[in-house]
């Protein structure tokens, strides 16, 4: 299993962010809120896959469940 959120002090100022990109999870979280679908964030943002936004919106979602 890859893990798709990643966070580093290089990047975004340490801000957990989709890997292989510069988007972090709270822009992906944002856009979703806002009623984009997966497919139109991933045209509008080309550095995503559809297989890394479902695999970060999975893992953040493993993460919570842990958490709760």
């Amino acid at each position: 299993m890859k893990n798709w959120i990643i966070a580093d002090k290089e990047h975004l100022g340490g801000a957990p962010r989709v890997r292989g990109t510069r988007i972090s999870l709270a822009f992906l979280l944002e856009s979703l809120a806002a009623g984009m679908t997966i497919s139109e964030i991933v045209q509008a943002y080309p550095t995503l896959t559809e297989e890394a936004v479902r695999g970060a919106l999975k893992e953040l979602a493993r993460e919570n469940e842990k958490a709760a």
